[in-house]
């Protein structure tokens, strides 16, 4: 085995190796990394295995930071949405401790820390990460089956729910609609803001959701949803279309019209949708550490997904810049 490791690749060889693989996810594909490329404060790297024109392991990990100047080392993490995606068996020990020795090299202390966001079971792969440095950490999710019939994948929703659901239907039916220009994004946006300031919790630039449109739309692989009350914004949300997977990204609504529900609207709608073009399933992102009390994860526990631990790996670059910077995020949220 000849092992490269590589920083660019024809798009079509990374196309079909994405498209081919069973874990390849939206987070793997060239598209969604130009998305990364465009947006302010995100800078993704591409990083691959390769044995000849044959690719071995693809890590595409998202520089994020939050502030610029004296304050990015502080600032910055790496994110590797959908985690590192693999194709061999034999040796996959060697070519792993390759491409991360590399990595490693070149990130030295620049960032804080590397995560990789597991979408999939790592099985065998879990103790090549470790031994790496790449420390594990359980992380809940739910993935909902929208392979059944309709009226199936509504009951599997808890029964409380589904009354609640069906009373704000009748009291007030939220008016739902795909986002097809451009122009409405900025109220879109401003939807997302006031949720994220709620939670005390940084939302991104507009830019990425300018560029995720841009790139995403045409080719029929992101759904931006927006649901009015009387002809007032209320609730939106995002959803990345792959394959056969819906991924939900980002959603927000108004907490003045919680009584309508809007927020669960919103999910069943995105649902049925799916149920009704062929998708087979709905991953929710992310419901927080099992160890952890976590709001969110009780509103995503009651539409009847299965609950998955395929948890994150971590690798610390700057330790004691790490120490700062969660001092600092806590202050700054105590702040707002």
């Amino acid at each position: 085995m000849d092992i490269r490791i590589v920083r660019s690749l024809s798009k079509d060889v990374w196309h079909r190796f994405v498209e081919q693989h069973p874990a390849g996810n939206i987070f793997h594909t060239p598209e969604m990394f130009e998305v990364f490329s465009r947006a302010l404060g995100h800078k993704p790297q591409f990083w691959a295995a390769i044995d000849h024109e044959n690719i071995l392991a693809l890590f595409l990990p998202v520089e994020i930071s939050l502030a610029g100047g004296l304050l990015r080392p502080l600032t910055t993490r790496a994110v590797v949405y959908g985690s590192i995606l693999c194709s061999c068996n034999q040796n996959i020990d060697i070519v792993l401790n390759e491409l991360f020795l590399n990595y490693k090299h070149v990130i030295k202390r620049r960032i804080l820390f590397t995560e990789m966001r597991n979408l999939t079971d790592g099985g065998d792969l879990q103790p090549i990460f470790q031994s790496a440095g790449f420390k594990f950490e359980g992380h809940n999710n739910y993935i909902v089956d929208l392979a059944l019939p309709e009226e199936k994948v509504w009951n599997n929703i808890h029964k409380s729910a589904r009354k609640k659901i069906l009373q704000a239907q009748r009291r007030s039916l939220l008016s739902i609609r795909e986002i097809d220009d451009k122009l409405m994004l900025p109220a879109w946006y401003s939807l997302m803001q006031k949720s994220f300031l709620w939670n005390h919790t940084p939302l991104p630039d507009i830019s990425l959701f300018e560029a995720a449109f841009d790139v995403l739309y045409p080719k029929h692989m992101i759904q931006f949803l927006i649901g009015s009350l009387n002809d007032r914004h209320v609730a939106a949300s995002v959803a990345l279309l792959y394959k056969d997977k819906i991924y939900g990204w980002y959603r927000s609504f108004d907490r003045a019209y919680s009584d309508c529900m809007p927020n669960d609207q919103m999910v069943w709608h995105v649902f049925k949708w799916g149920t009704e073009n062929g998708f087979s399933s709905f991953d929710f992102g992310g419901a927080g550490r099992p160890d952890e009390k976590y709001g969110p994860r009780n509103f995503k526990a009651k539409f009847g997904g299965a609950l998955v631990n395929y948890g994150r790996n971590t690798f610390i670059h700057a330790p004691l810049q790490l120490k700062l910077s969660t001092l600092g995020y806590r202050l700054f949220r105590r702040i707002l």
